[in-house]
């Protein structure tokens, strides 16, 4: 604890792996901190009878960024897992995201044309009418039947609110495909790591210092000391102890079962859009890596409203919390500008650290721009 670090990287997650390798590489030391007992933050991955469970929810790494995905697949080999979900309404089945397929069932069309006929015809009664509210703007874009099998439930059950009390921007857009295509992602690269996500988490963090089991804002006079500058991907309202008000998060609870059969539901994803069905979808994990194990796991994930000492997941991304996110944005600016010589400056970065929602590409993405400017 006497040694002096030029970073001290607090949150072991992407974006201070990221961090972490590119000052490595740079001749830089760095102590990472960890409140939880593992790095890797929420893609860590658990070995349950050969499976790697993604213990904090499902993440399939895809994007359209070549850099982004040059990196990533520098540190580890990746899979060509394909994110094909399924819903699952009421025991009928459909293709995630909308497509000839999902249209074939529901209504029997089979053309391009009388998809579009169709989804058109529904979308008429919001003609020049201004959503009020995600119901309104769902229907808007892919009418009254898509709406009320494959997106109302889920919604509400993700959100912990009827439709008609969100606001209508948290759906700008639904992907509508008219195609047979199954792929939920449109982006130029997808997969997951051969091995699980612990593979890159190891490389990214190689060489580094780390405490796990250590909460920095318990010990933050005696560990700001240890560094020349700190890297914080924890929650800012936290780091200024809710001095302003707390931001809202959408949290989590997961139910995972080790179960006796080799194939529980045929999919990696399936989502359940009814709104009796508590979770909102079940996760096995083995199709993430095509495993013919004896056995399988599932997850069955439940949204759940943030209390303390849950997992943060989700910002709420309305009017109020991005103005508070504002407030403490500046704030952060105004300690960084007034403090000592002595005092290590403060980056904020991350999900939490940003109040961003990210997936990880964008994650990594934010990260590196982070990096060149830090070792240009």
């Amino acid at each position: 604890m006497m040694k002096h670090y030029d970073y001290l990287l607090v949150g072991a997650g992407l974006y201070n792996g990221v961090v972490a390798y590119h000052a490595r590489r740079q001749g830089k030391s760095c102590l990472v901190v960890e409140k939880r007992d593992h790095i890797g933050g929420n893609v860590y991955c658990e070995d349950v009878e050969g499976i790697h469970v993604h213990k904090y929810g499902a993440h399939i790494f895809h994007t359209s960024d070549k850099r982004v995905w040059e990196f990533a697949s520098s540190l580890c080999e990746f899979n060509r897992f394909t994110n094909s979900p399924i819903a699952n309404y009421k025991g009928e089945i459909y293709n995630m995201p909308f497509n000839m397929n999902t249209f074939n069932k529901m209504w029997g069309v089979i053309t391009p044309d009388e998809a579009r006929e169709k989804i058109e015809s529904q979308r008429a009664a919001m003609a020049s009418k201004e959503p009020a509210n995600l119901e309104e703007q769902a229907i808007s874009l892919v009418g009254e039947d898509i709406y009320k099998k494959l997106i109302k439930g889920y919604t509400e059950k993700q959100w912990g609110r009827d439709c008609r009390d969100l606001p209508a921007f948290i759906i700008k857009r639904l992907p509508v495909r008219y195609t047979y295509d199954n792929n939920y992602f449109n982006d130029s690269f997808q997969g997951i790591p051969i091995g699980g996500y612990n593979v890159m988490i190891e490389k990214l963090f190689e060489g580094c210092d780390i405490m796990c089991g250590c909460d920095f804002l318990k010990e933050r006079k005696e560990l700001s000391a240890l560094a020349d500058r700190i890297i914080y991907t924890g929650a800012i309202d936290e780091f200024f102890d809710h001095s302003e008000g707390e931001l809202e998060y959408r949290s989590l609870r997961f139910e995972t079962e080790l179960l006796p059969v080799r194939d529980y539901q045929g999919n990696a994803v399936v989502n359940y859009t009814d709104r009796e069905t508590p979770f909102t979808r079940i996760i096995e994990h083995k199709h993430f890596e095509f495993g013919t194990q004896e056995k399988t796991v599932i997850t069955r994930e439940y949204p759940a409203d943030y209390r303390p000492g849950m997992e943060k997941y989700y910002p709420v991304n309305d009017e109020k919390n991005q103005k508070l996110y504002e407030i403490y944005r500046k704030k952060a600016e105004e300690m960084n500008s007034s403090r000592s010589k002595d005092e290590p400056e403060v980056i904020f970065g991350g999900r939490l650290g940003e109040y961003k929602y990210y997936d990880m590409d964008k994650v990594i993405a934010s990260a590196l721009s982070f990096c060149d400017r830090e070792f240009a």
